[in-house]
């Protein structure tokens, strides 16, 4: 599936620059104005890379970062600045970011560090457990547990939970998961999707994870606990 990407900036046209620029080169991209915000978005650990500018409204990106990896959120996040002193990218650095932007940047330089970055993660295994509400998924051992208690899934059915946690709040269409879960979309057909999400909605439901997994007519489907706010604009 697409890589995705949080791009979190105060200015509007940075926001639509990079959102159209990275949506071009393939990445699926979330966008977030405020460190609050960004904080909520990237605490589900949903997300790819998240690209973060240090000046923000609400709570500066050190902020954000710090809170994320003393949430235990390894999430690669690439921060942006025009600050450029050894100093500044020391702190960002130290606080735990994979990487130090220097604003005005070349959008060509800038999608190397993203894919470098992706790259690294994905060959570090940096993503060991995605958290969205009560559910927390741990991609090492492929364990899921919802409020501390384990939800025992079939192989199949893990992968499909994983496509759709990994995108959170965001509608999945059966084609896309398709791709995601058989490899190929004529490995397996639309109506073995439903299939599917029905086994694991029947295992959620046993644990009491009621509408986590939501039917969008005519779209797909969409994950995220209905009740919490930390999927909310993902």
């Amino acid at each position: 599936m697409e890589p995705r990407v949080l791009v979190v900036d105060d200015e509007v046209g940075v926001r639509k620059a990079l959102s159209r620029g990275l949506g071009a080169e393939g990445m699926d991209v979330t966008v977030a104005a405020d460190g609050p915000t960004a904080l909520n978005l990237a605490g589900t650990g949903a997300f790819d890379v998240v690209l973060l500018d240090i000046m923000l409204p609400g709570l500066s990106g050190y902020r954000v970062l710090e809170r994320l990896r003393a949430d235990g959120v390894t999430t690669p996040v690439l921060l942006i600045s025009a600050k450029d002193g050894e100093i500044d990218q020391a702190d960002g650095l130290d606080l735990g970011a994979d990487g130090y932007v220097v604003k005005p940047f070349s959008f060509v330089v800038l999608v190397a560090q993203v894919r470098a970055t992706l790259r690294r993660a994905a060959a570090e295994g940096a993503h060991g457990q995605l958290r969205i509400g009560p559910l927390v998924l741990d991609r090492g051992s492929r364990e899921v547990y919802w409020r501390d208690e384990p939800v025992p899934l079939s192989p199949r059915e893990y992968a499909l939970l994983e496509a759709l946690a990994g995108r959170a709040g965001t509608v999945v269409t059966k084609e896309e998961l398709l791709r995601a879960v058989w490899g190929d979309q004529r490995a397996a057909t639309r109506n073995v999707v439903e299939v599917y999400v029905g086994y694991l909605r029947r295992k959620l439901d046993a644990v009491g994870a009621t509408a986590f997994v939501r039917t969008v007519r005519g779209h797909g489907y969409v994950a995220g606990d209905p009740e919490s706010e930390r999927v909310t604009g993902a």
